[in-house]
């Protein structure tokens, strides 16, 4: 199996081998389309990647066109956001770990729904770190007009249908949904593995702010997201949320089959 991340002399750092795919996860449903005001890009259903030869391919509208619909494409962190979360923990994590848990599940249920249904993954660690896996589209990456890689900037920016809004939806535990940036600034580390049709990443955030760059990792001929969180004390306990709780809180979502591992001590 190749790489999904390639080198390229002609820029300062990894390139993601994109073919013009930009699906993008976690937007209102309907017929899947890019983000692109221009021009109109190919679209397919998910399915499971086959080993193709790696090719670039740029954007033909600069990033400024790019049209924004769940987060900002011209803000890469946003710290005074991040700081504002950090502030006032108990408004942004109401409950504690479980309400962090399902704002990530959160952006699993979003693709589920709208490609016709996904199934979702939850793994509590038993250092009291979680991993939520889901199977979706992954998230949108792109190459800009000068050749550079770009994702979605959703951990470390305001999720734009959500955060300032007041009548945001409520998460299946009954508290307003933020986005998953909440989860990110309120993280001693998150780890943000990304694997799509068009190539596959990982980056490391602490406190919210990305630690290192878009690191290439093997293509498996899967598409999906992981999202791998070690949340900050006192919202890190053992015992602050049961499986079958989460299971009952995952049924709000019933286009999105949810099994859940639980490897912490009894």
């Amino acid at each position: 199996m190749g790489k999904a991340l390639i080198l390229s002399a002609a820029t300062a750092g990894p390139e993601i081998d994109l073919d013009g795919h930009g699906v993008i996860r976690g937007q209102d449903c309907g017929p899947a389309k890019p983000e692109m005001v221009t021009p109109p890009m190919r679209m397919d259903p998910p399915r499971r990647t086959r080993n193709r030869r790696p090719h670039s391919c740029r954007m033909d509208a600069p990033r400024a066109a790019w049209r924004n619909t769940t987060h900002d494409w011209a803000s890469a962190v946003d710290r005074d956001h991040l700081e504002h979360i950090r502030r006032i923990p108990a408004v942004f994590a109401p409950g504690g770990l479980r309400h962090l848990i399902l704002e990530v599940v959160a952006y699993a249920a979003d693709e589920a729904e709208c490609t016709g249904g996904g199934h979702c993954l939850i793994t509590l660690h038993s250092d009291g770190s979680v991993a939520v896996a889901d199977d979706g589209r992954g998230t949108d990456t792109r190459r800009d007009e000068h050749g550079h890689v770009v994702k979605k900037p959703v951990m470390a920016t305001k999720d734009l249908r959500f955060f300032d809004h007041s009548d945001t939806p409520l998460l299946p535990d009954k508290h307003p949904r933020r986005g998953i940036s909440t989860v990110a600034a309120l993280s001693t580390w998150l780890v943000h593995t990304n694997r799509r049709r068009n190539g596959s990443w990982t980056q490391r955030y602490e406190h919210g702010i990305p630690t290192t760059d878009l690191q290439p990792i093997t293509d498996d001929r899967t598409t999906g997201t992981l999202v791998h969180f070690f949340p900050n004390e006192p919202l890190r306990r053992f015992h602050d949320v049961t499986a079958d709780e989460l299971a009952r809180l995952a049924e709000a979502w019933p286009q999105l089959s949810v099994t859940i591992d639980d490897r912490r001590a009894a």
